[in-house]
């Protein structure tokens, strides 16, 4: 006879069991609501979506988190750093509110929105959840996204979503308030006697509003902290991020469960390495400049708008009337984005290789090139009209240069002596200048300091176009692109007009 344990389970009873105990049930997906525009992320996202909706959604909140990273590196104060996120959350993270439809909060159209920030949201969290670097990273700049989103929301729609959350914090009863009143009044600044009477207050353990207890804006006793109902931002973004903290914890001890995953871990890796400096292809829009004359004999003149890692190249080329194959392919593919066709290229590369025979230059150069441009070479070749000109993310991560090489980024590449004898030959010579640029590249922020070098050679014009408004915020966003940045200081200094928003590459290439 077999014996039965008696701890073992009776098939009728296992549909009553506690949720926590059927681990191995079928999981049922559902539909979540978004009553509000903001959002803390606390549970997520359960219902199915497609493949390249995960990586797309995913690709255009990494924009967003770029540029609010780029602006704090590059001390833009709140107002400047809204003003520049405006137009791409706009383009790439619309999140409208419940009053700009009829429907408000049920619309089928805010429900998308939301719904796309909220897949987005944890979808980036899986990829910076691998290093304690990478999710401090990504609780800063989502901190970043949240608070500006916070002051941009309609005071009563933000008022019913703080309503709404669960954040431990006691209100400060009317008898406390007028017994602490004169305590009260000393301790906040700008606070009047009327505020303390009519306006709510809040109590908190102080540990939880550091920003407020740092800058000696709010009473404290008995470790607690009395926050006026103004403060109130600095609680609820206190209450983010220690959500966003726990969670990203929780989320890098799943993480070992989708190494089997092989659809979701290479784009997984490819965000969290886009998160130093965004990819970037570039639109057929920036092949072609107005009033630009782009054959074999203006390359040299045209120089002088070249970024630093084409600059280089073109100098080295002069120099040495010769490069090595990475670096030929990195500045033939730079040369074909600039607009110049494959015969001037030939032509261009046949007059800079003045030490070699023709028959040498067609034997082992010619078919290089036309392959770089899509004339020769298999069908996919062919039909992609070629190669892509290389971005600042693909240069800082593809093929470091070894000896005798000159492609690369000399921001990543150079050591700092040679990076910045390199800088003071290309006309960079002010000091404060070339000490932040010294700042960004220990900090490993490579484009951070091509973007401090471009703005401060087109201070001038960088001012006189925002003076006159004939170019947007989004026309001067962060560079990623050496093609970029070439268009960006022809149209600069040439005083024409920008594309409106088509400067820089429209595509995150994958």
């Amino acid at each position: 006879m077999i014996r039965h344990e008696s701890t073992r389970i009776d098939p009728k009873r296992r549909a009553t069991l506690d949720y926590k105990k059927r681990q191995f049930a079928t999981p049922s997906y559902k539909e979540q609501d978004y009553p509000y525009r903001l959002n803390l992320y606390h549970l997520p996202p359960t219902a199915e979506i497609r493949l390249e909706d995960f990586e797309q959604w995913a690709i255009d909140r990494l924009r967003i988190l770029a540029e609010l990273e780029a602006c704090s590196f590059r001390n833009k104060s709140p107002t400047e750093t809204a003003e520049h996120v405006k137009p791409l959350l706009d383009k790439w993270l619309r999140l409208d509110a419940n009053t700009s439809s009829a429907q408000g909060g049920s619309d089928a159209r805010l429900h998308d929105q939301r719904r796309k920030d909220h897949y987005s949201h944890f979808i980036l969290r899986l990829a910076f959840s691998s290093t304690e670097d990478l999710r401090r990273r990504f609780a800063r700049v989502e901190g970043a996204l949240f608070r500006l989103r916070f002051q941009t929301e309609n005071a009563r729609e933000r008022q019913d979503f703080v309503a709404s959350l669960s954040l431990d914090w006691e209100v400060v009863s009317e008898q406390e308030k007028r017994t602490l009143a004169p305590d009260l009044l000393n301790a906040t600044p700008g606070l009047k006697k009327s505020d303390i009477e009519d306006g709510g207050w809040f109590k908190v353990d102080f540990e939880t509003v550091p920003e407020l207890v740092e800058t000696r804006r709010i009473f404290l006793k008995g470790g607690k902290a009395y926050v006026p109902s103004k403060e109130q931002m600095s609680i609820v973004l206190a209450g983010f991020h220690d959500r966003l903290e726990k969670g990203l914890e929780l989320t890098a001890r799943a993480l070992p469960r989708l190494d089997e995953d092989d659809r979701l871990k290479p784009i997984l890796n490819h965000l969290s390495n886009n998160f130093a400096i965004p990819d970037s292809t570039l639109a057929d829009s920036d092949t072609t400049l107005s009033g630009a004359t782009i054959n074999a004999s203006s390359i040299d003149p045209l120089s002088s708008h070249f970024p630093l890692c084409m600059r280089n190249l073109h100098m080295t080329l002069r120099k040495n009337n010769h490069l090595k194959h990475f670096g030929r392919l990195q500045y033939t593919l730079f040369l074909k984005g600039l607009g110049l066709t494959m015969e001037d290229c030939l032509i261009f590369w046949r007059q800079s290789f003045k030490l070699i025979t023709d028959e040498t230059f067609n034997k082992e150069y010619r078919y290089n090139i036309r392959h770089s441009y899509g004339d020769v070479g298999g069908d996919a070749v062919r039909r992609g009209r070629g190669y892509s000109p290389f971005s600042c993310q693909k240069i800082l991560t593809e093929h470091p240069p070894g000896s005798g090489e000159s492609h690369g980024c000399p921001y990543r590449h150079f050591s700092i002596d040679n990076l910045t004898s390199l800088l003071q030959v290309t006309g960079v010579n002010d000091r404060d200048v070339l000490r932040g640029v010294k700042e960004d590249v220990d900090k490993k922020r490579y484009h951070i300091a091509c973007n401090r070098v471009f703005e401060w050679a087109h201070k001038n014009e960088i001012r006189q176009v925002k003076e006159d408004s004939t170019w947007k915020a989004a026309d001067l966003d962060t560079i990623v692109h050496p093609n970029t940045y070439f268009k960006r200081s022809y149209l600069l200094k040439r005083g024409l007009a920008s594309d409106s928003g088509q400067t820089q590459g429209n595509d995150m290439e994958m």
